[in-house]
């Protein structure tokens, strides 16, 4: 009889698992509180499915690791999706950032270009002062486009041998790379630039948040290989792909169907138990749902340490920023516009969270003609916040106050649109 796995949540986590375990004989079922496959990989229709009225809002992927051969993730996605099915949109016009700062031109739109022959001859053109710092930025984004990375070996950690890790004595001058950038922030590296312009560029590039180089090339190196794409359709068409390959496979996926509890008999997980009160049994029980949830209710945290109660507290790493997302079905079309634009607020926007904003940043969907109907657009905008706990003590408190807060910040999100990108 096949090894029996329970696998909790038919995110791009749980779905991956099961197909890897389906290929390899064991015999699995997926649980997932959800009606739909994706986890966060999703996204939500709006007007009448099938008619002129229907609008997707996506709600996950603003670009694929993976998309292109040249990224070591396209191999590992042809084993769960047929990649040549999919397709992508690269762009070679990453965003434009309005600043308040001119360039030499007198422009004051830095245009973020993915492709890096074009961003390099930009960069000189509107800064020839700071051609040495270009060179040094463009010469190491090209250092980590020879190596495969993240690596992804065929040798699992625990049975390689010394000739294997031989192999990776390769990756010194990536490892070098990383060490190098990791240490600089973009804030800092904007104050190596002579020209106010890329000064100014630098630190917007984040929306005023100090993040790490490190992230910047990599990204940029992932652009220019063209392997860091859009999937045309959006996140959930593509989770659905792997959930149809799951299926295919033998798997089963349990929708509407959440889980109360991880059952442990002896120290060893034998199955899990739903909301409903049905539980089934497993040899194994994997968890691909939140990892607070998994250790502290559906463990009933009985298998926690010290480390693992700081990294929950924030006490380790600090948070992510919570996100307010805003998708808006617009009756026109934005042909000459970029696809990300970044532009500053005639007036600060403060949400009822208290965060403020001196810029937005809009999503236009104008690539995609899958996501809305002709002559029409979806464009998004995300706000950043750290004050998640107004929003989830609000929604538990009063639901009408909630649902008048987000709509307070949706109508003066669509104002400022209007001002920036109205007739």
């Amino acid at each position: 009889m096949a090894h029996s796995v329970a696998i909790i949540g038919a995110g791009i986590a749980g779905l991956a698992a099961g197909c890897y375990l389906q290929m390899n004989g064991y015999e699995t079922e997926v649980f997932e509180a959800h009606y739909l496959p994706g986890g966060l990989c999703t996204g939500w229709k709006r007007g009448a499915p099938g008619t002129s009225g229907g609008y997707t809002f996506d709600g996950c992927l603003h670009w694929l690791l993976g998309s292109g051969p040249a990224s070591p993730f396209y191999d590992m996605w042809r084993e769960l999706v047929d990649m040549l099915a999919v397709r992508f949109v690269h762009h070679d016009l990453r965003m434009d950032i309005e600043l308040d700062q001119p360039d030499r031109f007198g422009d004051r739109v830095f245009h973020l270009y993915g492709n890096l022959e074009l961003l390099e001859g930009y960069l000189k053109k509107v800064a020839p002062e700071d051609s040495e710092v270009i060179d040094e930025l463009i010469a190491s984004i090209r250092t980590a486009q020879k190596y495969s990375f993240p690596p992804l070996w065929d040798v699992a950690p625990e049975v390689r041998t010394w000739r294997d890790n031989l192999k990776l004595v390769k990756y010194l001058p990536f490892l070098l790379y990383v060490r190098k950038w990791s240490k600089i922030t973009n804030f800092q590296f904007a104050e190596r630039f002579q020209n106010p312009f890329l000064r100014d560029a630098f630190r917007h590039w984040f929306i005023d948040r100090d993040l790490g180089m490190l992230l910047m090339t990599m990204q940029l190196a992932w652009y220019d290989q063209k392997c860091a794409g859009f999937p045309v359709g959006g996140s959930l068409p593509f989770a659905q792909r792997i959930a149809e390959r799951y299926e295919s496979l033998g798997g089963t996926i349990h929708y509407r169907a959440p889980v109360r509890r991880i059952l442990v008999e002896g120290d060893r997980a034998t199955g899990i138990e739903l909301e409903n009160g049905q539980q089934h049994a497993a040899d194994t029980v994997i968890s691909a749902a939140d990892g607070h949830w998994t250790i502290f209710d559906a463990l009933g945290a009985k298998y926690t340490d010290a480390c693992i109660r700081d990294l929950y507290d924030g006490k380790t790493l600090e948070l992510f920023e919570s996100m307010v997302l805003v998708s808006l079905a617009v009756a026109r079309t934005f042909e000459t516009e970029p696809h990300l634009l970044r532009f500053l607020l005639r007036e600060p926007l403060t949400i009822p969270d208290g965060t403020r904003f001196d810029c937005m940043e809009a999503h236009i969907f104008n690539y995609d003609p899958t996501l809305a109907p002709a002559g029409k657009t979806v464009v998004s905008v995300t706000l950043y916040t750290r004050n998640s706990a107004y929003w989830t003590e609000l929604r538990e408190r009063d639901r009408d106050a909630y649902r008048a807060a987000k709509e307070q910040v949706a109508l003066e999100i669509v104002e400022r649109l209007e001002t920036r990108l109205g007739d």
